[in-house]
């Protein structure tokens, strides 16, 4: 069983940044494939951003150029950093671990774009 805890989230005025943090229990977190997900109110959850074990990371295109993921196998850690953050990446981001097929879900973190 892998626990997944999201952390970083918060209050933040467009154009500024946060970082991420999701960390994980258990064994063989570097063989999973980490991605986040955001909900926001109303809409569907939808996929941000994924890294794989050896490293290749995928964006939605909503993304690309502004978020950065990144993962240290040592902690055991998957980080999201958010640049030039807009009032419509408002809403709850969510960490997902990946391993055969089984898939492991963190608890969120809300993040709020706002002046």
């Amino acid at each position: 069983q892998v626990q997944l805890v999201e952390s970083g989230g918060g209050l933040v005025q467009p154009g500024g940044s946060l970082r991420l943090s999701c960390a994980a229990s258990g064994s063989f977190f570097s063989a999973y494939v980490m991605s986040w997900y955001r909900q926001a109110p109303g809409k569907q959850r939808g996929l941000v951003a994924t890294i794989t074990p050896g490293g290749t990371t995928i964006y939605a295109d909503s993304m690309k150029g502004r978020f950065t993921i990144s993962r240290d196998n040592a902690k055991n850690t998957v980080y999201l950093q958010m640049n030039s953050l807009k009032p419509e990446d408002t809403a709850v981001y969510y960490c997902k671990g990946t391993f055969t097929i089984r898939e492991y879900w963190g608890q969120g973190t809300q993040v709020t774009v706002s002046s």
